[in-house]
């Protein structure tokens, strides 16, 4: 587990954030820009210093104000990526990898650098300088020279934020590769919530440089009430399946006690997918439809209903392990009676599935 205890005045900014996030898989720190989360990374780096706390990470204490511990950056083995990469201008790419692997503490878990170099798709970089690639192919080398570090944890601080729609995509491919391949724990910084929906599995919503709200990801991005998350106009739902069966381009997926009918490809027969769901694209009906195109049609009990600024969020629980979330009209919700415990019918397009976030991601066992 990663446990994170921190305070620390910086000037008029008060941090003081806590979570415990499992040492595996990718934990996103999400939130507004000045929410804290930068500085949430370089305490755990140790590039800045708490005033009090206690941080460990599995079974290593890393900072602990009471008993004086401060293991310093280069002892903590970290892998630090940020926006712009921070390349060594003066060496090529094979040197820039070559110094990662050289910062190794250990070499008994260490990724070998033929491992990095496939995984990455570096090979035909190897000899250009920084100046010559595009922000994707530095990003890429900025990935592998970190994970050559052999690091405990590896820190993505916004990697995308400076990247074209193509080129995050790229990169996003390929830190779900590292995450089922490579199975180095990441935490990674964002506001971006299709990034989110992408990568997570442990979420950590901070504001103001606080906590102040931690779980699952599916747990809370599905949920009505979520800070500053709901109220999004892309706010929805994150669901977790098993895909049961394909015809052409279209599968299906079971989700808890659900069938759902995805109008794009999702994976292969028995592999474990995310699926994320706009909530404006659910429909709430309270008695079953006819003659209609949808596909998806899931009886759902209403579990709570909050009133927003475009209208209503709906939570209907469809048997699964997160709620399905739908936007509604404050009119739908007098006219149809929509109160917590109703039983209604949400209808969900099996186009609408796949698209929105292009969060459609297969999760291999």
């Amino acid at each position: 587990m990663i446990s994170f205890r921190a305070q620390r005045q910086q000037g008029s900014f008060q941090f003081e954030v806590e979570f415990v996030a499992p040492d595996t898989g990718v934990t996103v720190l999400f939130g507004p820009s000045g929410a804290g989360k930068s500085t949430a990374l370089a305490v755990m780096a140790g590039a800045v210093r708490p005033d009090s706390g206690r941080i460990q990470v599995g079974d290593e204490t890393w900072f602990d104000a009471l008993s004086g511990v401060d293991l310093p950056l280069e002892q903590r083995r970290i892998g630090w990526v940020f926006q712009d990469g921070r390349l060594f201008p003066h060496l090529r790419v094979a040197q820039n990898l070559d110094y990662g692997r050289r910062r190794r503490r250990m070499s008994g878990d260490s990724i070998s650098m033929d491992e990095v170099i496939d995984t990455l798709d570096l090979q035909p970089l190897l000899r250009r300088w920084p100046r010559d690639l595009s922000g994707g192919e530095r990003q890429r080398v900025a990935i592998g020279r970190a994970l050559l570090a052999a690091p405990r944890l590896l820190l993505l601080d916004e990697p995308l934020a400076s990247l074209d729609a193509a080129r995050k995509r790229e990169i996003l491919d390929l830190l779900q590769r590292i995450k089922h391949t490579l199975r180095v724990p990441m935490l990674y910084v964002t506001h971006s919530l299709a990034e989110t929906v992408r990568l997570a599995d442990h979420l950590v919503l901070l504001n103001a440089g606080r906590t102040v709200a931690e779980g699952t990801a599916a747990s809370l991005i599905g949920r009505a009430d979520t800070p500053f998350l709901a109220q999004r106009t892309d706010a929805g739902s994150l669901l977790r399946g098993r895909v049961t069966r394909i015809e052409g381009a279209t599968s299906w997926v079971e989700v808890g006690a659900q069938q759902l009918v995805v109008g794009r490809g999702a994976g292969a027969v028995g592999e474990s997918v995310r699926l994320y769901v706009l909530a404006t694209d659910v429909i709430l009906a309270r008695e079953p439809p006819r003659s209609i195109s949808v596909r998806n049609v899931l009886p759902a009990r209403i579990g709570r209903v909050i009133d927003s600024d475009a209208g209503c969020l709906i939570e209907a629980d469809i048997g699964a392990e997160a709620p399905l979330l739908a936007s509604v009209t404050r009119w739908a919700v007098q006219e149809l009676g929509l109160e917590p415990g109703s039983e209604v019918f949400a209808l969900i397009k099996s186009v609408a599935i796949d698209a929105p976030a292009g969060a459609r991601l297969i999760e291999p066992d």
